[in-house]
């Protein structure tokens, strides 16, 4: 499916080829389920999920929402920047501060257009980024394009989606190391497909059983005994 909703041409999502550095970062659009496939992909490796959207609400004490109408979007995306790396570099961000030595998050959510800050970018290469791909008709349905979002607010919503897309599909893309489609499917199936990749790509063959291990909530696999080690 295209940006613009029209049929495509279909392409199986990427299989993961290299072992990539924990944590798991989702990304995707606004509506693609980061935060629901997140928090239920942390449970069935045995680890903590961050949303970099709430570390910056944590910060700003505010709603997103808020913040780009008080302070603007810069400002947004200057918070947004910082949580990203905080929760990669796995300390945790409250009222301005960062603190070292909490446990890391196994699992990160990215707000929809952190991934087209440079600095983010960087800071993604080699890690687990797996894209929740999903088309424009269903992103449409799931956002609700009659409700105010930061920014789809003006007289043409979806054009302003598709605008949107139009800028950061090929960054997801290109930022991906694995690609999972979304539409028409359960967060659960979904996260459960992450699950035993991550497991069966990060544990390798000297740990066969990972992938089952990982299946369950409260399992413990490869990536989270790694990030708890390594306090990343």
């Amino acid at each position: 499916m295209t940006a613009n909703g029209q049929p495509g041409q279909q392409r199986p999502p990427a299989e993961p080829e290299t072992t990539p550095e924990p944590p798991v970062i989702l990304i995707g659009a606004p509506g693609a389920g980061k935060t629901t496939v997140g928090t239920m992909l942390a449970a069935r490796l045995g680890v903590q999920f961050a949303d970099t959207d709430a570390l910056v609400e944590g910060v700003a004490g505010k709603p997103v929402s808020d913040i780009f109408i008080s302070d603007g979007e810069p400002e947004f995306r200057r918070l947004e920047r910082a949580a990203v790396a905080t929760a990669l570099a796995g300390r945790e961000q409250g009222n301005g501060t960062t603190r070292a030595g909490t446990p890391a998050a196994g699992v990160v959510g990215l707000g929809g257009g952190a991934v087209m800050d440079g600095q983010t970018q960087a800071e993604l290469a080699g890690r687990a980024v797996v894209y929740l791909e999903t088309g424009f008709a269903e992103l449409a349905k799931r956002v609700g394009l009659d409700r105010a979002r930061p920014l789809l607010i003006g007289t043409n919503p979806r054009a302003q989606l598709k605008s949107l897309l139009d800028q950061r599909l090929p960054v997801y893309g290109r930022l991906a190391w694995l690609t999972v489609s979304t539409d028409g499917r359960e967060p659960d199936e979904i996260a459960a497909e992450i699950a035993g990749k991550v497991a069966l790509v990060i544990a390798g063959p000297a740990a066969p059983d990972a992938s089952a291990q990982g299946a369950g909530a409260g399992g413990t696999s490869a990536l989270g005994a790694s990030s708890q080690d390594d306090g990343r």
